[in-house]
């Protein structure tokens, strides 16, 4: 399998969950991570910070950098990728990963909460994306993946969560648009979303016990990441992918490994029909 060896990822979120679990993947083959995410303090209920991830990227065999940033802060995202950029020397790949949910009916949608999810889904991934763009365009394999969903305007995914599946697209709307538009430069921009729920954060705070169990490991999306980061660039793009089969392409058949509890059936995460 090709390797993300020497190669720089700028991941956002990535101080936990698919995030970390992104990072310490390409960290095995030897890549250099910039770990940028908000939390740098221990959070009463969340596991992990930008330092402990930071901490295992290098014991895994990597490079790290771990950088504060709020993806809402417009000033402070193209400080982070120039600082990347400095650590570094270059930037080959941007992971959109960071993502704010609220799986809320309308009536129960205040607008902190929907201005908090289209700040980090949809403006996040334009202006982090917008910021690496220069850097990405001196590099030999660029891509950017975005951790969204494949688009489908079913009125079944916007029923009960119209805010948080309006973010989401939004994040999936980049990558249609960006694919065409950077074509030319030779910059891959693809989606990539879990066939069944994840063990996340995420998934234990917003669904019942029984999701979680019934989930797979963030491991999976992990190598699916990096299956589609090891692509070429100029010919793999526009891409709307699910991890299974990314992986199922990959020569993977044993997928039992990646299951919380192996043998439980699994819960189908949203927008896969």
């Amino acid at each position: 399998m090709a390797s993300l060896k020497g190669k720089t990822l700028f991941i956002t979120g990535a101080s936990r969950g698919i995030g970390r679990a992104i990072a310490l993947r390409a960290a095995r083959d030897g890549a250099n991570v910039v770990i940028a995410s908000k939390t740098s303090e221990p959070h009463a209920k969340l596991k992990g910070t930008i330092h402990s991830v930071a901490a295992e990227v290098e014991a895994a065999g990597g490079r790290s950098l771990a950088i504060q940033l709020d993806v809402r802060d417009e000033k402070a995202i193209p400080a982070a990728i120039d600082a990347a950029v400095r650590e570094f020397g270059g930037l080959d790949i941007l992971v959109n990963n960071a993502s704010a949910i609220g799986l809320t009916p309308t009536l129960a949608t205040p607008a902190k909460r929907f201005d908090l999810m289209f700040g980090v889904n949809v403006r996040g991934t334009f202006l982090c994306s917008q910021a690496a763009i220069p850097h990405l365009k001196r590099a030999g394999n660029p891509h950017i993946l975005n951790l969204s969903p494949p688009l489908s305007m079913q009125a079944k995914w916007f029923a009960g969560h119209t805010a948080y599946s309006m973010s989401k697209y939004g994040m999936s709307m980049c990558t249609l648009g960006m694919a065409e538009e950077l074509k030319g430069d030779g910059i891959a921009v693809n989606s990539l979303w879990p066939c069944t729920t994840i063990a996340t954060a995420a998934v234990e705070f917003n669904f019942p016990e029984a999701v979680l169990h019934a989930s797979r490991d963030a491991s999976i999306m992990a190598d699916a990441a990096h299956a589609i980061l090891c692509k070429p660039s100029r010919s793999y793009t526009g891409n709307f992918c699910i991890d299974e089969d990314v992986l199922r392409a990959e020569g993977v058949a044993d997928f039992d490994r990646y299951a919380v509890r192996p043998g439980t059936p699994l819960f189908k995460d949203l927008y896969i029909d």
